[in-house]
């Protein structure tokens, strides 16, 4: 009988305004002809370092060398607590079903973490639930605009 492996799993609180990674932009060309790529949101670079910082105060490189994170096909679930409009109804649930696209928040958020090093590539993400909610009115809404990521290995 094989002892069980123990499954390793993080959560990751972060605070800060959900950017979505938007398109590039071409702005020029280098003396070598290769074009100059510019993010098109301002936005997603602040973002993506309040993702990348609070995934190393968790993942401290000194407490975890690289060979002691998660490792092979992971699960990622993410909350994205986003600002409640002043316009939207404060005595009933609402949802955010506006801008910034979901699918967007967690490519930057994903890209993030791959800068961070939780894992090598964000390709090793298996399966993801998300969702994006406004503050109270989820179990996992932070108070404040920001996200919850909670990673764990695949079993």
């Amino acid at each position: 009988m094989t002892p069980e492996r123990a499954v390793r799993s993080v959560e990751i609180r972060v605070v800060g305004l959900p950017a979505p990674q938007g398109s590039k932009r071409l702005i020029g060309h280098t003396k070598a002809g290769r074009g100059i790529l510019v993010e098109s949101s301002a936005k997603v670079k602040p973002w993506r370092e309040a993702v990348k910082y609070a995934a190393l105060e968790v993942f401290n490189p000194e407490a975890y060398p690289r060979e002691c994170r998660i490792n092979g096909a992971v699960d990622v679930e993410m909350v994205f607590t986003l600002p409640k409009p002043k316009s939207a109804p404060k005595t009933r649930r609402t949802w955010p079903d506006k801008k910034p696209d979901l699918s967007k928040l967690i490519r930057s958020t994903e890209d993030a973490l791959t800068d961070a090093g939780v894992w090598e590539d964000d390709a090793r993400v298996v399966r993801c639930l998300a969702a994006k909610v406004f503050p109270g009115e989820h179990a996992d809404a932070l108070g404040v605009p920001g996200a919850v990521i909670r990673i764990r290995e695949s079993v």
